[in-house]
């Protein structure tokens, strides 16, 4: 199978399985999102879940999560992975969101990642979940999943997963393909012992690292 073709199906097959992929992170603006999505780094969306509700009650803006204290913060979220990493990164965010952006998270990619515990991942889920600009974050799910079906050739980092993913991809449906990677790695295409009999891919799939 060439790979246009390859891609070309993968999406097609998207397309009527999950026409309408959406993030499993509960928020309710793009500051919630931004927290949400710092705190998601090796963890899994259901923790990060759990532990947000009180984290936004505490600190329901920017403002108030900037006067707060790391170890205020770290009581909050010391049930996600690198507590600690988190809490210093979400005060330092928050802080530099009230003085450089009046307390609303920036629209563009060279601010988002002039934040603390903001990298190229980040940024691009927030462009694409929040504000509908074209981006195709690559997380551990997505790296996994592309290399595996055969969508990415030789790719060793997330960077270099992105380009050849966004060469190949309609940039109408970055986003999409975003969360379909995400979700089908989430719950069908695991790391270990993959649902290769539950996955509609399977026909076309390279099946790189699976014995």
């Amino acid at each position: 199978m060439l790979l246009a073709e390859r891609y070309q199906a993968v999406i097609d097959y998207f397309l009527e399985a999950n026409p309408n992929p959406e993030s499993e992170l509960n928020f309710s603006n793009a500051y919630e999102l931004l927290v949400a999505v710092i705190l998601s780094a090796q963890c899994t969306d259901v923790r990060v879940n759990l532990l947000t509700p009180a984290l936004f009650e505490a600190y329901p803006t920017a403002g108030h999560l900037a006067q707060a204290s790391v170890e205020d913060i770290l009581s909050y979220v010391r049930s996600c992975s690198y507590p600690n990493s988190k809490a210093k990164h979400l005060k330092g965010m928050a802080e530099q969101l009230v003085a450089n952006f009046g307390g609303e998270v920036p629209q563009d990619h060279k601010s988002l990642t002039s934040l603390p515990g903001v990298g190229r991942k980040t940024a691009n889920v927030v462009l694409s979940v929040m504000f509908d600009e074209p981006a195709l974050a690559v997380d551990t799910h997505v790296f996994r999943v592309a290399r595996r079906i055969g969508l990415t050739r030789g790719a060793k980092t997330p960077d270099e997963t992105e380009r050849q993913l966004t060469r190949h991809i309609p940039r109408e449906y970055w986003s999409k393909a975003h969360h379909w990677l995400i979700l089908h790695g989430r719950y069908i295409c695991l790391a270990r012992s993959p649902k290769c009999g539950e996955c509609g891919l399977e026909a076309f799939c390279a099946k790189r690292g699976v014995e």
